[in-house]
């Protein structure tokens, strides 16, 4: 699939996220309204869920909008880092209202066991709730998700968003199965737990889903501190830059590649072993940065002309203890 140009990308993004407001405001107000309705706290969960989808699909949208603008005065470096920012922050919300979840659900079950009768569930309003909003996540998601390939799989905003759209549904249809599993065994095998059944099921839901938010949190750290990317980049931005190397006849001296959002930055230390002009230098680094984007989509290359690597020496080091 070829890879759309900015405004298209900017244009499909756009439109995803502004279907992704609307479709989490309507699934956040009908999970709080089912919630209060049936007295059901995994209801009430996937509720809030939604609204902290509509906020990052508004906020999102307007990062698309100047994700791909270049440095200028305010930003030195451009606005590449907001999509990590966005990324990590999305994630550490999420996080924040699993282990809220997480914590409430405990607290419901140790007070059932020590003799506190939760109030029951009223099931009547949980079936149309159920299949409206199952439908509503398959929609989102698989609308995320295309758009996600439209766009060559270089937005992370849509990637997060279409797996926050997949969970979210998988969280209604395991809810639908736990308590619908409950309305019908209440009386029998599940008696024992039927009054905390509904916490069970978000205790269990939430353990489930905990691990892929820190895995994204961490993610999303690791690109804002600036971490090497992943060792399949490197050696892609390797093989994409020896040719212009090998033709200039200098000396790579380093090369490190990180990422932040859709953006891939690597930084060539290189020294040309000659004089050289700042035309040539300029040359050089269009010639990098062509070569790098037909491998790597979203590269960007800094081209440091230096006898050195990334590192100074020890001997000139200016950042060595004195003492």
């Amino acid at each position: 699939m070829s890879t759309p140009n900015e405004e298209r990308r900017k244009q499909l993004e756009g439109r995803a996220l502004i279907i992704a407001m609307g479709g989490n405001l309507f699934m956040g107000a009908a999970g709080i309204l089912a919630g209060i309705l049936s007295n059901s706290n995994a209801i009430m969960m996937d509720g809030l869920y939604s609204l902290v989808g509509f906020g990052s699909a508004f906020l999102g949208r307007r990062i698309s909008l100047k994700i791909d603008a270049g440095p200028d005065k305010r930003r030195p470096f451009g606005y590449a880092a907001d999509e990590a920012i966005f990324s990590t922050f999305r994630s550490l919300s999420l996080l924040g209202l699993v282990l809220f979840a997480i914590s409430n659900a405990i607290k419901n079950i140790y007070s059932y066991y020590n003799g506190m009768m939760p109030e029951p569930l009223i099931f009547g309003p949980m079936f149309i709730y159920f299949a409206a909003i199952g439908l509503t996540c398959v929609l989102i998601w698989a609308f995320h998700y295309f758009t996600w390939r439209q766009t060559g799989k270089t937005s992370a905003i849509l990637r997060l968003e279409s797996k926050a759209a997949l969970f979210d549904g998988l969280f209604t249809a395991a809810a639908a199965i736990g308590l619908g599993a409950i309305y019908l065994f209440r009386d029998g095998a599940l008696s024992a737990i039927a009054p905390v059944g509904d916490s069970i099921i978000v205790l269990f839901l939430c353990i489930l889903a905990i691990g892929s938010y820190l895995r994204d949190f961490r993610g999303g750290l690791g690109e804002l501190a600036n971490a090497t990317a992943s060792p399949e980049l490197l050696a892609a931005a390797r093989r994409a830059l020896r040719p212009a190397i090998a033709e200039d006849g200098g000396a790579l001296r380093d090369m490190s590649v990180t990422k932040q959002g859709r953006t891939i930055l690597i930084t060539v230390y290189y020294n040309p072993l000659r004089a050289i002009t700042a035309e040539e230098v300029d040359i050089l680094n269009l010639r990098m940065v062509r070569d790098a984007r037909r491998v790597i989509d979203g590269a960007d290359v800094y081209l440091m002309i230096s006898q050195y690597a990334r590192r100074w020496p020890d001997e000139v080091n200016p950042y060595r203890d004195e003492a």
